[in-house]
């Protein structure tokens, strides 16, 4: 059942910068997916500015409509920590262990702070100072530890941490005054690497696939931000009920995220709370990982179906991009007209009843939808279906050169971003890499579970 309760009094939110108003404030246009919010006079009147502060039920009303849209994100000062349990799922990992438990100790606001270590049938029984340690007779993995200790803690809220992370100080703080949202069932900070070695250390620091990016946002599927991962979480305990699938050995946190958010619970990510997390050392244990990150997508697609799919796009975009890269001078020309048409229908939809269609506005957002789902076909042709590209550039001599130039172009557009902290051939070639590796465990899954629904495309949510 969806929880209940109003954001309390003292609550604030912030609308994201990328947020347009328009018609002198009336009408909002951002999110993800994109949306748009026409106010009432008294909601336009409480929203002068970009802060909105909860003082009674019409603001709390407000805000929670602002925080669920994305148009606004919780604007909230760390509080002190308290009722929390650290739980930490290790095995074979006394080092990293010890590194952990260091930097908690190390943390005032985390040193006194209860921790349960669940140790998952390590060879070598792990050792904890200070610390409850709970031993599995033989590995179960990270699901089951982690429930272990979920049912081990006695605290309103738990917060998960892998050994082989270490937090920042001042991370639970901020993490827990999102906690004070009853609609709230769990809230994740960024991941950043720690230095690292290896060849593929740079990339992983820049483009980890444990770091969700810069921007906080709502987490739900097929968002700018579909999940987060349990390498560190801070969790209500009481919202996860049986917690995380204990039959999944990979993507059970992505399992977790999607039915909390389908229970009508709310899972939020923020990233000015920062936990570091040590990649693998070497380029074949980098990849291995990558390969079976990629098997999870078949056990989400038979739990949720087109929430995992690899590529979400309209099918009137998929055509105009067949029509510009496949139909010559006239493909061009039909494309470019379709992209007119509906620019002038959304500006339509987007009209008040006192203002001019957006004609110029809704052109921009229809040439960057477009841009956007270009990327991600791209994407797809050197990530998720690169077996389909291999076949096409084996038996066509154009086939071969179109995935070298997507191939290259995608790789040298993901680096610009971070042009000064990796080198362009490093970053292009690790991304191939990373791609393939993903792409080959995507495959074998689904090929072990005779489902095809992590390789289908989907159309994108209303």
């Amino acid at each position: 059942m969806s929880p209940s309760g109003r954001l309390p009094d003292g609550f604030a939110v912030r609308l994201d910068p990328a947020v347009r108003r328009r018609d002198g404030g009336a009408v909002l246009l951002g999110g993800s997916p994109l949306r748009q919010l026409r106010l009432s006079p008294r909601a336009r009147a409480l929203l002068a500015g970009d802060r909105l502060v909860v003082r009674d039920d019409v603001t709390a009303a407000l805000a929670a409509r602002l925080l669920d849209g994305g148009l606004a994100h919780p604007d909230l000062a760390p509080v002190p920590v308290d009722g929390v349990t650290v739980v930490v799922p290790v095995k074979d990992r006394q080092a990293e262990l010890a590194r952990l438990l260091a930097a908690l100790r190390a943390d005032p606001a985390t040193a006194e702070l209860p921790v349960v270590v669940v140790d998952d049938g390590s060879a070598v029984p792990v050792t904890a100072d200070g610390a409850t340690v709970l031993r599995l007779a033989a590995n179960r993995g990270p699901a089951a530890a982690r429930n272990a200790g979920l049912r081990a803690a006695t605290t309103p809220f738990v917060a998960f941490l892998d050994s082989d992370c270490v937090p920042r100080p001042g991370w639970l703080g901020r993490l827990l005054a999102h906690l004070a949202d009853p609609r709230l069932a769990a809230v994740a900070p960024r991941i950043t690497a720690l230095p690292g070695r290896g060849w593929a250390a740079p990339y992983e620091a820049a483009v980890s696939a444990l770091d969700m990016g810069p921007r906080p946002a709502p987490v739900r599927p097929l968002s700018a931000v579909a999940y987060v991962p349990s390498a560190a979480l801070l969790v209500r305990r009481a919202a996860l009920g049986d917690g995380f699938d204990e039959s999944m050995r990979v993507a059970e946190d992505v399992d977790l995220v999607w039915r909390l958010t389908a229970a009508g619970q709310r899972v939020r990510y923020d990233p000015a709370a920062e936990v570091a997390h040590e990649h693998p050392g070497t380029t074949a244990g980098w990849l291995r990982r990558r390969a079976f990150y990629g098997t999870g997508a078949a056990l989400l697609a038979a739990r949720h179906g087109s929430a995992v799919s690899p590529l979400v796009i309209a099918p009137e975009t998929a055509a105009t991009w067949a029509l510009a890269l496949a139909g010559g001078r006239w493909g061009r020309l039909a494309a470019a007209a379709w992209l007119a048409r509906t620019s002038v229908r959304l500006a339509a939809r987007l009209a008040g009843p006192d203002e001019p269609p957006p004609v110029g506005l809704t052109a921009g957002l229809v040439v960057r939808g477009a841009g956007a789902a270009g990327a991600a076909l791209a994407r797809s042709v050197t990530r998720h279906h690169w077996p389909l590209a291999v076949v096409a550039a084996l038996v066509s001599r154009r086939g071969r050169r179109v995935v070298v130039a997507v191939a290259v172009a995608d790789g040298l557009l993901a680096w610009r971003p971070h042009r000064g902290r990796v080198g362009p051939v490093r970053f292009t070639v690790a991304r191939r890499l990373e791609d393939l590796a993903y792409g080959a465990g995507l495959w074998a899954g689904a090929v072990r579970a005779r489902d095809p629904r992590a390789l289908l495309p989907a159309r994108p949510p209303r």
